[in-house]
C-alpha cells in the first residue's frame, strides 16, 4: 500500500515539475520578446458581454458583413442537445484573419472566437451551448474585410 500511495505522489510531483518548467520557460521567452503578439491575442471581454446581435457586431469592430458563398458553415438542422452543437467552418477566402460563431438567441451572443495566425487554413470546429433554436452566424474577417454565412438550428432541449 506504502509503495503505491509513494509510486502516486512521485507522478503527480514529475507532472507539477514538467507543469511549471513549461510555465516558467513561456514568461523567458515573452520577457526576451520571442513569443508573438498574435499569441496573446483576444477578442474584448464587451463582445462576449454582449446581450443584442448589434451590440456584438458592434464590439467586433461595428461591421456590416457581407454574404460569402466561400465560407462553409457545417451545422446539425435539429440539435438534440443545446448543451453541445458540433460546429465546423471552413473559410476559402484569401488570408482568414478571425473566425467568430454567434448565436443570436443565446444569452451570451458570441459562442467562440478563433484568431488565424497568417499562413494557416481559416478551418475551425468547435462544440456550442444553444438555448434554444437560432441562427447561428459565422463571421470571417478576411483581408481587413468582414463575410458572414449562417445556418437556422432547430434545438430540442437547450444547454444554456
Amino acid at each position: 500500500m506504502r509503495e503505491l500511495y509513494s509510486s502516486t505522489i512521485d507522478t503527480e510531483r514529475r507532472q507539477a515539475l514538467k507543469d511549471s518548467g513549461g510555465l516558467a520557460l513561456l514568461g523567458l521567452f515573452t520577457l526576451l520578446g520571442l513569443v508573438p503578439g498574435a499569441t496573446w491575442a483576444s477578442v474584448s471581454s464587451a463582445a462576449f458581454e454582449a446581450r443584442t446581435l448589434g451590440d456584438a457586431l458592434e464590439a467586433l469592430g461595428g461591421i456590416t458583413p457581407a454574404d460569402s458563398t466561400l465560407i462553409k458553415l457545417t451545422a446539425p438542422e435539429i440539435a438534440e442537445n443545446g448543451a453541445t452543437v458540433p460546429i465546423t467552418v471552413e473559410s476559402k477566402l484569401p488570408r482568414t484573419q478571425q473566425i467568430s460563431i454567434l448565436v443570436e438567441k443565446n444569452p451570451t451572443i458570441l459562442a467562440a472566437n478563433f484568431q488565424i495566425s497568417e499562413g494557416l487554413e481559416g478551418f475551425v470546429t468547435a462544440r456550442i451551448k444553444m438555448a434554444q433554436t437560432s441562427p447561428v452566424i459565422v463571421l470571417v474577417k478576411a483581408d481587413g474585410k468582414f463575410y458572414r454565412a449562417a445556418a437556422e438550428v432547430k434545438v430540442t432541449a437547450g444547454g444554456c
